[in-house]
């Protein structure tokens, strides 16, 4: 059981696309490309699954609060970018929050409910804005759709890793190196 997922979690990884590479809207349908939008960016994959991951080290209501948390700001950024407000540094608030999610579960921060997704939405912010300047001219509920599906499976995937490797290292320090390994590839991501 543990080398499986082992294994599932080395191929996550290693099947990552180059960060920024989505589908364009207009070409590829609405639902799909809100869909493939966070799973064909690395940037995007490590944000929700560090959300997932931090969401089950801090446990109780967190575990559904913080990733929720998330998906109602990120639908919130996207409202916003369709709705022609601009927000300032929105790639550079999304690597900056690939950084700091690996790092608070590198650190295993342990902050209260509320704080933890205050501290997930900020970044959620951005990264749905970014979602709504790829929408073009799709359309926006379903475009929108499929990117909230998507991410929502990411931070339940995130959560299920997170557990398994509680379960693996009753210390939780395999999820603390995967949150420092994210810190690291967002840095990378930063200075690519």
């Amino acid at each position: 059981m543990n080398r499986r997922i082992l294994i599932a979690a080395a191929a996550l990884a290693a099947s990552a696309a180059p960060a920024f590479a989505h589908l364009n809207p207009a070409e590829h349908g609405s639902l799909a490309a809100g869909f493939s939008h966070p799973l064909l960016g690395v940037d995007h994959i490590l944000v929700m699954v560090a959300v997932g991951l931090w969401a089950a080290q801090i446990g109780g209501r967190a575990l559904w609060v913080v990733p929720t948390a998330f998906v109602a700001m990120m639908t919130a950024g996207f409202v916003l970018a369709v709705a022609g407000v601009t927000l300032p540094f929105v790639e550079p608030a999304i690597l900056a929050s690939v950084v700091a999610l690996g790092l608070l579960v590198a650190m295993a921060v342990r902050l209260d409910t509320a704080a933890s997704a205050a501290i997930v939405g900020v970044f959620a912010l951005f990264h749905g804005h970014a979602h709504g300047g790829e929408l073009g001219s799709a359309g926006a509920l379903a475009f929108s759709a499929g990117f909230i599906a998507a991410t929502a499976a990411l931070h339940a995937a995130g959560i299920g890793l997170g557990v398994a490797l509680r379960h693996l290292s009753g210390n939780g320090l395999l999820a603390r190196i995967l949150g420092g390994l994210t810190a690291l590839a967002g840095a990378a991501l930063i200075f690519a």
